[in-house]
């Protein structure tokens, strides 16, 4: 929108002090006059702007014209430049909304702290997606958002993880929470707190029910719960194991959720033995992905159902090599016996022509 643009100007105006209009219109995306008019609607409604050219021309604010925010500190200036998460803006729509507000942030700082909140949006990033995270499922997050913000509720086509099949579920939203690059819904359902992975949801629907949310409970109590209800697992399997020196620090940045306890390093021997926690005995077998780094060698269950695991994995190689040596063969065999049916066809060709 317009008004949008000149606001824009202005601010940018102030922050830089002389700008080419080329600069400003390759900022705003519009062409060298549609600025040039602007400049003009700024200076028509009262603001003290006016345009120099020449090669070291550009569009100016007559000095001391400007508005200061008073009583932040440099680190707050620079606390406001520290952007975590800077994608998770785009996966909300929020992206253009960020530049204006920075602009507008900066115009309002106040010009002592100016230098070091740019030297901050400049030097400091924050990328909180994991290495080698694969790509991911397409996530709309537009009705989740949406119903966050009007306060209304939800009805949800959900697939659990395991599951073929989508569920069908009402829930009132509390918000949404970006967690490693990942984004979830945080939601009642039936007044008890609720965890969806938005990459799961297969559709969203606003209702026209207002959202029916526990007296006085916020986002951040509910994703409390949520997340100490995944991080504090009850009890289950304690396994120990050893784990090559060579390969410990990958280890430990894989398996860090599962560790039971801090892993006590001497810095000698070419073994360092760890102590895990499991829900369930199946979920070991992640510790074939180490091959022989990683040797479990207590409970006797867990070296057990990793001796199965790795048994099941030679027997389904070793079938799929004997096919393809069996069609291998059997190739082979189809070609000796065209060329035998050749051979013994050349051969009665030559009696015939003696006879």
């Amino acid at each position: 929108m317009k008004s949008d643009r000149l606001l824009s100007i202005l601010l940018l105006l102030q922050t830089r002090g002389r700008v080419p209009a080329r600069e400003l219109a390759e900022r705003l995306e519009v062409s060298v006059r549609t600025v040039y008019r602007d400049v003009e609607a700024l200076s028509a409604s009262g603001v003290p702007v006016y345009a120099e050219r020449g090669r070291y021309g550009g569009i100016e604010l007559l000095a001391g014209f400007r508005t200061d925010v008073t009583g932040l500190t440099a680190d707050e200036s620079r606390a406001l430049f520290v952007l975590a998460a800077q994608g998770a803006h785009a996966a909300l729509g929020l992206d253009a909304a960020l530049g204006s507000a920075l602009r507008k942030v900066m115009a309002a700082l106040p010009a002592p702290h100016r230098p070091a909140a740019e030297a901050t949006s400049r030097r400091i990033l924050v990328d909180a997606t994991r290495w080698k995270s694969g790509p991911g499922r397409a996530v709309d997050l537009d009705a989740l958002r949406d119903a966050v913000f009007a306060d209304r509720r939800l009805r949800l086509r959900y697939r659990h993880s395991g599951e073929r099949e989508p569920r069908t579920y009402t829930v009132d939203p509390y918000g949404l929470v970006a967690k490693a690059g990942v984004w979830y819904l945080v939601a009642d359902r039936r007044a008890r707190p609720r965890l969806f992975r938005a990459d799961r949801v297969h559709s969203a629907r606003l209702l026209d029910d207002p959202v029916r949310r526990r007296p006085g409970v916020e986002l951040a109590d509910v994703w409390e719960v949520l997340r100490r209800r995944v991080e504090e697992r009850p009890d289950g399997l304690e396994v120990t194991a050893r784990v090559r020196r060579a390969r410990l620090d990958m280890f430990l940045r894989m398996h860090a959720a599962s560790l039971a306890a801090p892993v006590e390093d001497d810095g000698e021997g070419e073994w360092v033995t760890v102590r895990l926690s499991y829900g369930v005995l199946r979920a070991v077998r992640q510790l074939l992905g180490f091959s022989d780094q990683v040797e479990v060698l207590s409970p006797p269950e867990a070296r057990a159902e990793l001796r199965a695991a790795a048994a099941a994995v030679a027997e389904l190689y070793r079938r799929g090599d004997e096919g393809a040596a069996a069609g291998t063969a059997g190739t082979a065999g189809t070609a000796g016996t065209a060329e035998m049916a050749r051979a013994t066809g050349t051969a009665g060709s030559m009696g015939a022509a003696g006879t």
